[in-house]
């Protein structure tokens, strides 16, 4: 959620539309600065009921919710998959208390869930995080014979026969015991002694090694000018376009043109992820989500994840990790989890960002904004002094030496467009900023904001002496900061994506689709300016993005980044009503194209509804006329898009009959919408293709190969004329149609098919990314067997 939540959005509005007109006309035309200040004092009487909405979101240890988990993941390991209960162990973990004998048994419960997955490296890791938080000695036995076993499965036979010795002494000093439970650990240990005698004296064979996949290296010339970018780009500046990259030579399809770590992201929550069999209406809200998934520094998947020892809320993959965070900015925003998970993404970030930047920049850099140029400060200023000194020392965000780096000082220049915001939507933020200072200086935490090592008496003692409605003025310069960075966020920020799979019955096809991970500052990415048909791809791995040529740019041509709505989704006046949050209005050649034509845009007439009677297209605005002049059919807009709604519902219901396992009813379903679909939408309405993708989805749980690529060879007719052939749409369908070419045992298709998932995926994705690497696994497993069998095939 980058904005804050509703109830104090209208809060907010409540609050400015109960201003004197006076005060509020000021505040319109305000300076960042002086919004502030201003803040400051009207923050007061909303800041109680803010606090009221903190309280309804746990970001803290809650014991009540840690057993709650750590019962829901024991009964998921006893009757369910370990993934599930491996996902609990987590949400148990984040609860409990560094040091108690509770975290280590989560620690251990996990351990034996990752045992299963045979994630067995992992497991040891977890193994000795119980040991270190106290595992109580008389259940150590049964964890070490899990770390003797773990040993023993990754080959390493001397450290398996020491975890052994170790656990025979731990039994040896408790005495003779005679329970079942010790009876049980007794034969597990004699049993695990023969294993290793075996392997000590049956060496497994060395495996002959598999032909290595190919990893194509990529070609990389570093820029002078722009940090992470390639010398085949330089950086311009006009008055129309802005800041923008040109490219300075002829790119190549899939060529990378950037590679740009984030200055800051912030993990987005995500929507909840509920397990099979979770209880909704449980007193503890357990539900698994993106922040159980993700490393909230690196955004790394977690498996095992390590908890923060004092909030529920972050979680990170490795300790190091953790430690990093909480050195760069988490002790920081530790106690305010509440706070900044009320107000929203956008102020997480802007917080953020002010932290990893340090008081010294920030403060140098706002002091300049304020006794600057002023000149410099808008478009036509900075177009006229660039007339006069056209190098790229000039262009703002650029040092002394003309170079444009990945730096708080080109995060800080990015456009904030403070007079192009409403007058609500700025007084919003104000108050956010000044809530999340004001919390800080409450809590005692000025120091460590300010990058000062100072006494916790005398971060008390500072905070005694503001008055009730002020900050002191470094925490002012930090709240202007944090109000630009908000405000820039509008249109700078840029969300990280990632590939995430989807439910695909048995999982023999993987079913993936892109969600919104984290939101972060790129500033070099943020050059890029925009167009419904770019010539770009971008793709992210963790905090990195990558930007690869989607199509041949001739030197001189502008490099394009699509902000969101592309001309094959949405049509022009749609686009345009979107992009309007960025403060522009789109003129690139897409949109001019369906502006200056009377044609109707690709996407209206293929997703476009068609005659109840004839099948013809149909025509109007609210009321809609077949097409053919034969027939006299006409039907309101309206019905047919409730028809519309009603199929929708109709798919997702059968969809559910699939992870129930009901996949013959799942089948019988979507035929029925399938017959009902062709009565009133065009048959190439994207929805037609979505019905092919779930019937060849149900048709491999069910191992019918070929009737699963039939259908998904139909949807990928109607993906390619919407998306166009080399779009990144159809590289997902065929990496899923060569799955199931793969697992039906068609090898010359599938071969086939996997070379143009390749050509295309490697175009937008990169050779180094997941898909393509499973691809030439698929290949190099077809290619190995027998030549009789691939001449009949």
């Amino acid at each position: 959620m980058a904005l804050p939540v509703e109830e104090w959005r209208l809060l907010a509005a409540r609050c400015w539309a109960a201003l004197d007109p006076a005060l509020r006309e000021r505040l319109a035309a305000a300076s960042l600065q002086d919004a502030v200040l201003l803040g400051c004092g009207l923050l007061g009487p909303e800041q109680a009921a803010l606090r009221r909405l903190c309280r309804r979101v746990r970001a803290g240890k809650e014991p009540g919710s840690a057993r709650c988990c750590r019962e829901e993941g024991n009964r998921l390991f006893g009757r369910g998959p370990p993934e599930a209960a491996a996902l609990w162990a987590p949400q148990a973990a984040s609860h409990e208390l560094p040091g108690s004998s509770e975290l280590s048994l989560c620690f251990a419960n996990r351990s034996a869930a990752l045992f299963h997955l045979g994630c067995f490296e992992v497991c040891l890791e977890d193994i000795a995080r119980a040991e270190s938080h106290g595992y109580p000695d008389r259940l150590l036995p049964k964890v070490l014979l899990r770390r003797a076993e773990c040993l023993l499965c990754l080959g390493r036979l001397q450290d398996a026969a020491a975890a052994l010795s170790v656990v025979e002494n731990k039994i040896a000093a408790g005495g003779i015991m005679t329970s079942p439970t010790h009876e049980v650990l007794l034969k597990k240990l004699s049993q695990l002694r023969i294993k290793i005698r075996e392997k000590e004296s049956c060496p497994e064979p060395a495996r002959e090694p598999r032909g290595e996949i190919q990893r194509q290296l990529e070609i990389w010339e570093e820029n002078d000018s722009i940090s992470g970018a390639t010398s085949s780009l330089s950086l311009n500046f006009d008055r129309e376009r802005g800041r923008h990259l040109v490219a300075s030579q002829d790119i190549l399809p899939g060529q990378s043109l950037l590679k740009e770590e984030a200055f800051v992201s912030v993990l987005c929550p995500g929507e909840s992820l509920l397990l099979p069999d979770s209880d909704e209406t449980a007193s503890w809200d357990a539900r698994v989500t993106n922040a159980d998934l993700y490393c909230h520094r690196c955004l790394r998947q977690l498996l095992a994840s390590v908890p923060c020892c004092g909030c529920s809320y972050a979680k990170y993959c490795s300790q190091r990790c953790a430690d990093l965070a909480w050195e760069q900015y988490h002790r920081t925003e530790c106690s305010l989890g509440d706070l900044l998970l009320t107000l929203g993404v956008f102020c997480h970030v802007a917080l953020r960002t002010v932290l990893l930047a340090g008081f010294a920049e920030v403060s140098r850099l706002v002091e300049w904004s304020h006794s600057g140029d002023k000149d410099l400060h808008s478009p036509e200023g900075r177009c006229k002094h660039l007339d006069e000194a056209p190098d790229t020392r000039g262009i703002p965000g650029c040092n002394d030496s003309g170079q444009y780096q990945s730096s708080y000082q080109a995060v800080f220049n990015l456009l904030p467009h403070t007079e192009k915001h409403s007058p609500e939507h700025k007084f919003l933020c104000v108050l956010s900023v000044v809530a999340i200072c004001k919390q800080l200086q409450e809590a005692g935490l000025e120091a460590a904001v300010l990058n000062q090592e100072s006494s916790e008496k005398r971060s008390k003692q500072k905070a005694c002496e503001k008055t009730s409605g002020e900050l002191s003025p470094e925490l002012t310069i930090m709240a202007e900061a944090m109000l630009r960075h908000v405000l820039q966020l509008q249109c700078n920020a840029q969300a990280i994506t990632v590939m995430q799979e989807s439910e695909s019955g048995d999982g023999a096809v993987v079913n993936k689709k892109p969600v919104r991970l984290a939101t972060a500052f790129f500033p070099v990415l943020s050059l890029l300016n925009h167009s419904c048909c770019p010539n770009t791809s971008v793709s992210f791995s963790g905090t990195a993005a990558t930007v690869r040529a989607s199509q041949p740019i001739p030197s001189g041509q502008e490099i394009f980044h699509c902000y969101g709505p592309h001309r094959c989704r949405m049509k022009v006046t749609e686009r345009q009503q979107l992009l309007s949050q960025y403060f522009f209005e789109c003129r690139c050649q897409a949109c001019l194209d369906e502006l200056e034509s009377d044609v109707k845009s690709v996407v209206s007439r293929r997703n476009s509804f068609c005659c109840p009677s004839c099948q013809a297209s149909m025509q109007g605005q609210d009321v809609l006329c077949c097409s053919n002049e034969a027939c006299a059919t006409s039907v309101s807009r309206e019905s047919l898009s409730r028809r519309l709604r009603d199929l929708q519902q109709q798919i997702k219901k059968a969809l559910e009959l699939l992870r129930d396992g009901k996949a013959e009813q799942a089948i019988k379903m979507l035929l029925k919408c399938q017959m009902d679909a062709g009565n009133f939408l065009s048959p190439e309405h994207l929805l037609m293709g979505e019905m092919e993708d779930h019937l060849a989805q149900v048709y491999a749980t069910l191992g019918k190969w070929q009737e699963a690529a039939t259908h998904l060879e139909r949807s990928i007719e109607i993906v390619k004329m919407h998306h166009g052939p080399s779009s990144v749409e159809m590289g997902h369908e065929l990496f899923k149609l060569a799955q199931i070419l793969f697992n039906g045992f068609a090898v010359s298709e599938a071969l086939s098919t996997i070379q143009r998932a390749e050509e295309i995926l490697s175009v937008h994705c990169g050779p180094q990314s997941t898909q393509i690497q499973e691809l030439q696994e698929m290949k190099t497993c077809l290619l190995e067997l027998p030549r009789s069998i691939l001449q009949r095939t």
